[in-house]
């Protein structure tokens, strides 16, 4: 089942982020979200949650920005990786955009997880440029993001 998070469910979305996302410590020394993210990003957007036996298995943030969409910080649970997951909550932020009449959604991912671009390409996703890395957060190594993009 997917549906929206509620506010109240904030930290569990924190917890399961940086489990998610932990395979970017080669290039972070730090998790990837804290609480204020999170409540930064309900402000702005909503997370679509995946229960799987009455746990959270897997979210991802969405944002109807004018006629696009954007979706970010999938997150799969790191024992769920591999089941096919991501892919059904990468089709129901597209499915949400798309209610919201959305002709186009976004993403952008780091150019250093060197897997990604293949696999958003295998589901209709093209590279439509970069953006800088935050000037903000301390990397170990040199990055930027890339940017994608499918019609929805």
């Amino acid at each position: 089942m997917i549906r929206s998070a509620p506010e109240s469910g904030a930290q569990t979305l924190v917890h399961l982020i940086n489990r998610a996302f932990v395979v970017e410590r080669f290039f972070l020394d730090h998790d990837r979200i804290d609480l204020a993210g999170v409540e930064q990003f309900l402000k702005q957007g909503t997370f679509l949650i995946a229960e799987e036996e009455g746990q959270t298995a897997g979210c991802v943030y969405v944002e109807v920005r004018g006629n696009r969409g954007y979706f970010g910080l999938l997150s799969v649970d790191p024992a769920r990786q591999g089941s096919g997951l991501g892919k059904r909550l990468i089709a129901a932020a597209e499915d949400y955009c798309g209610k919201a009449g959305c002709a186009f959604i976004d993403l952008q991912i780091v150019n250093l997880r060197a897997e990604l671009p293949a696999f958003y390409r295998k589901l209709g996703y093209v590279e439509t440029g970069t953006a800088p890395f935050p000037p903000d957060v301390a990397t170990k190594l040199h990055c930027h993001f890339v940017k994608m993009s499918k019609p929805l």
